[in-house]
């Protein structure tokens, strides 16, 4: 649930509003306001959010994944997953994002990508070509285990929520 807070100072009004708090594993994080979280569609996923484009551009999702301590591999098998999820013709556009480690020594990875998305079953089955995607994505070295989170759809919705991907995955870090 959304927190609105409207203060009063000096005779004039400042609205303060917060978005969605999630808690995955120990860490907590505030998810951007303009963001609509949804039902996990499978129970992979810790989280899960829609981010809305401007009229006719579609939505790009964020998901959050917690498998446990030891589980699901460490940043670089799961960022060759990830990166790997774009066909390779053309080429696909990547950077790689590796910040000091923030607040308890939790390191981050960031990839960024963009190209055409092979949209469909992480694990097999049928893929479909989404021209002019991109992906954030992150991976924090949390205790007692990783935390996965990528966001993908049309590559101007990424890349416009790109500060507010990064500024929810640092709220996880305080």
């Amino acid at each position: 649930m959304r927190l609105i807070l409207l203060l009063a100072l000096s005779g004039s009004s400042l609205l303060f509003a917060e978005g969605l708090k999630i808690k995955v594993s120990a860490q907590s994080f505030i998810a951007p306001e303009k963001w609509k979280s949804e039902k996990a569609s499978s129970s992979m996923r810790a989280a899960q959010f829609t981010i809305p484009g401007k009229e006719g551009q579609g939505a790009a999702e964020c998901v959050f994944y917690y498998f446990g301590p030891g589980a699901a591999g460490g940043a670089k098998a799961n960022l060759d997953r990830w990166a790997n999820q774009f066909a390779k013709d053309p080429k696909p556009i990547f950077k790689i994002e590796e910040p000091k480690p923030g607040a308890g020594g939790v390191q981050i990875v960031y990839l960024f990508g963009e190209g055409t998305f092979m949209s469909g079953p992480p694990f097999g089955g049928a893929k479909v070509p989404k021209k002019n995607y991109g992906m954030a994505a992150a991976v924090l070295g949390t205790k007692p285990g990783y935390i996965f989170v990528k966001m993908t759809g049309p590559n101007s919705i990424v890349k416009a929520a790109r500060p507010d991907f990064k500024k929810m995955i640092e709220s996880g870090l305080k």
